[in-house]
Parts: C-alpha cells; sequence; structure tokens
C-alpha cells in the first residue's frame, strides 16, 4: 500500500525559502524573499528584450536616443563604482548593459535583470531634460539592482506555481512565466498585467535611485521636480503607468525630499 503524499501548503513554502533563500537589498540592508537565479532571470531578460526590440520601433541616432544611451552609461558607471565600493560589485555578475528608445506614446521606462533598459518616447516631455531622464533612468535601474523584479516574481510564482524552478515553469507552463516576468518588470501597456510595486520598494528605488544619479554628474535636488510634473499629469485622469502602482505623489514627493541631503554626499557636478 502506497503512501498518500500531502501537499505542503504554501505559507510553510514561504517559511523555508525566506528561511533558506533570502538576501539583503543594497544599501538598506532589508531582507528578501528572491529565490530566483540570477543567471536563469537574466537569460530570460536578454530573450525577451530582444523580442520586444524587435516588435516595437526602437529609435536609433537621434538626439534624444543619444541622451537616453548617454544618461545609461553614465548611471551605469556610477552603479558599477557604487557596488564595487560596498564589496557587492557581485550582483552585477552576467549583466550586459543596453539602452534604448521605443517610439510609443506610453508613459513608462523600465530595466530588466540584467541592465536592460527602456525609454518610451511618452515620458521624454516629462523628464524634460537630461536630468530628468538621469530621475527615471536612476530609479528603474535601483529597482534592479535592489532585485525587486525577483522579489515580486518570486511571490507570483510561489502562489501560483507552488515554488516551481524557473526553468521547469518555462519548460511547462511557458505563457503564464512569461507573462509573469513582464509583469514583474512593468514591460507592457495594460495596468492590470503590472504587479505592484510596495511602497517599500519605492522607497527603496527613490534612495537608491538618488545616489546612481548624483555620482553620474547629475543634481538630486532636481527630482521632486520630476515628480512634481508627473503629479500635474496625471490628475484627475488614469495615471501614467509609471505611476499605476506607485504610492502617492504628495507622499513620495516628501520622501524624496527627505533624501536629497543623503544623495549630496554623492554628488559629482
Amino acid at each position: 500500500m502506497k503512501k498518500r503524499i500531502k501537499k505542503v501548503p504554501i505559507w510553510i513554502l514561504i517559511l523555508v525559502l525566506t528561511t533558506v533563500t533570502c538576501k539583503r537589498v543594497p544599501l538598506t540592508g532589508r531582507k528578501q524573499l528572491a529565490f530566483l537565479p540570477a543567471s536563469e532571470l537574466n537569460a530570460l531578460s536578454f530573450s525577451q528584450y530582444q523580442q520586444i526590440k524587435q516588435k516595437e520601433q526602437v529609435i536609433k541616432g537621434t538626439p534624444e536616443a543619444q541622451m537616453i544611451e548617454r544618461v545609461g552609461r553614465r548611471i551605469q558607471k556610477a552603479v558599477e563604482e557604487y557596488l564595487n565600493a560596498n564589496g557587492q560589485s557581485q550582483l552585477l555578475n552576467g549583466f550586459e548593459w543596453e539602452f534604448i528608445l521605443i517610439k510609443s506614446d506610453v508613459v513608462n521606462a523600465w530595466c530588466m535583470p540584467g541592465g536592460k533598459v527602456a525609454f518610451y518616447t511618452g515620458i521624454l516631455p516629462i523628464c524634460k531634460d537630461e536630468t530628468g531622464v538621469a530621475v527615471v533612468m536612476g530609479h528603474e535601474v535601483a529597482h534592479a539592482i535592489a532585485q525587486h523584479g525577483n522579489e515580486r516574481m518570486s511571490q507570483a510564482m510561489l502562489q501560483q506555481f507552488g515554488g516551481m524552478a524557473l526553468a521547469v515553469a518555462l519548460r511547462d507552463k511557458p505563457a503564464e512565466t512569461q507573462a509573469i516576468f513582464l509583469g514583474a518588470y512593468g514591460v507592457g501597456t495594460t495596468l492590470g498585467a503590472i504587479l505592484p510595486y510596495s511602497r517599500l520598494h519605492e522607497s527603496e528605488a527613490d534612495r537608491l535611485g538618488l545616489i546612481f544619479m548624483a555620482m553620474a554628474g547629475y543634481d538630486p535636488r532636481e527630482a521632486p521636480k520630476f515628480w512634481e510634473r508627473m503629479s500635474n499629469l496625471s490628475g484627475g485622469q488614469k495615471p501614467p503607468e509609471i505611476l499605476s502602482t506607485h504610492p502617492s505623489n504628495e507622499r513620495r514627493i516628501r520622501d524624496i525630499n527627505a533624501q536629497i541631503p543623503e544623495a549630496m554626499k554623492y554628488y559629482k557636478p
């Protein structure tokens, strides 16, 4: 007679994974459940990024596209310097940085694992200038460095697949897994498909992003002005994607103002 194997409750899986695979967020030191291997996430990221480049209209050679590339490289250098100085350069293992501009009215930008960044032309008028682009670039790259997408995707896979390994999920449930991945990193135009960042994630990304832009030579004191423009844009209407799952603009601006003195210590005009 065979023994019946009981299914392990999801809360036990979460408890075990939290204990065994817990990581810490750079700068804040917060413990997070992000159990997906970076190498597998990077491979998935590179594949999805390539598909997006083939599907969307990528702008090349224009002053705007060159600005995205220029800001991206400066933020990249700042990130590398910051992590190296703090003994965390291993977080960039497998990174293949890339910065593109996509022609679209969507007000959004995102950074996939491995440093794959995309800006949509719809956000450029709100950015207004290169410093505004640096605000967004620093923030989105910070989400990737802090592994917030890994954290959200880990939670989603626990809920939907019961802790199934990423490679197995991609093999057995490719469409569902890819949808979770794109939602976790804010890629796409359907608001309901984007998993919400928590207030904690946003605060961490704002704080890290301010430091990255400051180290890259952009004045972090300009960051609140960008978020004020975003607030004015979304007033009374459906908010832009970049704000759809974010905290209130008033709270964000207040928190960022409180974080600026720390960022100014890293500012290199």
